[in-house]
């Protein structure tokens, strides 16, 4: 612990971001990294507490709280405190795979379970993590790490996010030949096309594709199992299979109207306007524009902020984003403590963004959407809605009531649904013959072995819809379980 009194001493300082205005312009990161003395100052408010809550990586209530890959973070905030940024790099890459990732689009639960966080805002852990990866790669230090010795064994990985590319890592630096097979034009799964540039540039994801490349990782896309290659021949071919295809089904709005012209999954908009970016820089026409439209997102999470980010980029009239939660409080209640997740109000860079352009919050909350009504053509061309209230019902279990008279009319050319995903694909789980329930991939958390030999399962496909860090979480386990599996013990981590 460099500086006992940093904590008392320095004040959490806001990261960089460019201004809203100027950002929604272009497609570049609207985020940018501290300065180093900054940085120094925020390294020196870490604790380094005689219990590290921030790694702790666990689930309270059902939401996550500290670290789930158990990043030692006290030792890199004291290293970065100290200037020390190479060794601070070797502690973070301990337990890390990606931290390019993590530094740039984590929600950072770690943040929350910070001791700090209990009455004052927490160590920038985050902004922390971020410049020591950049610092990594900008000086050299990062070089491909090729395998001493190789142990003859094959493994193949399908699907290329997060989970599947710490997989292939951590099994690759065990002397593995591991080949990951992505059924998209591009390696990366999600990092790729789930996540907008503005959150995270593609160079960032090219970069590490072709470390892990170099490093020996063969990428195969533009395959898809079950079409291009069957399940049966992957099996032959490797002594050891990992699916890592993340939960893509769409949760789907059931509703009146549905099926009007112009109203799309939020995945499918996000996707097609990354692929028509790196491809041609928007002139191929490949994506659902909404320039000079009205446009709605239905779903208040961070999938339904991103379009909202991607509509004002492209010029849209209005942009609306529906929640059917009520507004959060600005600072913790009494049933969410430190150090569970703080469950508080937050204007997250979107919002931001709608704000500078627009004047106001793009957010309704506490809102059902009832219908959707088309035009003579089949386009949509409005939304019905009505408030709701929540409220604890005689089981104390909270329910939604429709509040009589708050009916409204909203005009939309384009409707997002960005209500969260139900798990995996069905048809690769079938044709595998592996059990699933409720979409998600039967394989207990620790051993993510399936029901068919040789076969396991990690990421989304197995727990459903999460974070990037328990993706990367699942995807270095699995790899220790696969490991085993091939040599009868492992040292992986």
């Amino acid at each position: 612990m460099g500086k006992a009194t940093g904590f008392i001493d320095y004040p959490r300082e806001k990261g960089k971001e460019r201004n809203p205005r100027t950002r929604i312009a272009d497609w570049k990161e609207y985020s940018a990294p501290f300065s180093d003395e900054t940085l120094s100052r925020q390294g020196a408010r870490c604790m380094d507490c005689g219990t590290p809550f921030c790694h702790m990586g666990t689930e309270l209530k059902g939401v996550t709280t500290g670290c789930p890959i158990h990043n030692l973070i006290p030792e890199w905030n004291d290293l970065v405190y100290h200037g020390k940024w190479k060794e601070a790099l070797d502690r973070l890459l301990k337990t890390n795979n990606f931290p390019e990732f993590t530094g740039r689009v984590c929600p950072a639960p770690c943040e929350g379970s910070c001791t700090v966080a209990i009455s004052d805002p927490a160590v920038a852990i985050k902004s922390i993590e971020r410049t020591i990866i950049d610092k990594g790669f900008e000086n050299g230090w990062i070089t491909p790490r090729i395998p001493e010795k190789r142990t003859g064994k094959k493994v193949a990985i399908v699907g290329s996010g997060p989970a599947g590319l710490a997989s292939a890592d951590q099994l690759n630096q065990a002397g593995h030949s591991v080949t990951v097979y992505e059924r998209s034009d591009r390696a990366g799964g999600l990092l790729t096309y789930g996540i907008p540039n503005m959150k995270l540039e593609k160079e960032i994801v090219e970069r590490r594709i072709n470390l892990l490349n170099q490093e020996g990782i063969e990428f195969v896309t533009n395959t898809e199992i079950g079409k291009d290659i069957t399940p049966e021949e992957l099996q032959e071919q490797y002594d050891s299979v990992i699916l890592c295809t993340g939960a893509q089904k769409q949760r789907d709005l059931v509703i009146e109207g549905r099926e009007a012209n112009g109203v799309h999954f939020a995945m499918d908009y996000l996707t097609t306007s990354t692929k028509s970016l790196l491809d041609s820089n928007f002139e191929d026409g490949k994506y659902i524009d909404t320039e000079g439209k009205d446009v709605i997102v239905i779903g208040g999470g961070d999938t339904g902020a991103d379009c909202v980010a991607t509509a004002l980029r492209q010029n849209c009239r209005s942009v609306v984003q529906f929640g059917k939660h009520p507004i959060l409080p600005l600072s913790r209640t009494s049933d969410n403590m430190w150090p569970e997740f703080p469950n508080v109000f937050t204007l997250e860079y979107a919002y931001e963004e709608a704000e500078a352009k627009f004047g106001k919050d793009p957010r309704q909350y506490s809102i059902q959407t009832k219908k959707i009504v088309s035009d003579e053509n089949g386009n949509v061309k409005e939304l019905h809605t009505i408030q709701m209230e929540k409220v604890k019902n005689e089981q104390g279990h909270f329910v939604f009531n429709e509040i009589a008279g708050t009916e409204k009319v909203w005009p939309a050319n384009h409707v997002f649904i960005a209500i969260g995903f139900e798990g995996t694909e069905q048809p690769l789980l079938e044709k595998f013959g592996v059990k699933a329930t409720n979409h998600k991939i039967e394989a207990t958390y620790g051993e993510y072995k399936t029901n068919i030999d040789g076969v396991f399962a990690a990421g989304d496909a197995r727990r459903g819809q999460s974070l990037i860090v328990w993706a990367i979480n699942e995807g270095r386990e699995a790899a220790r379980e696969v490991d085993r599996y091939l040599m009868g013990s492992s040292n992986l981590p």
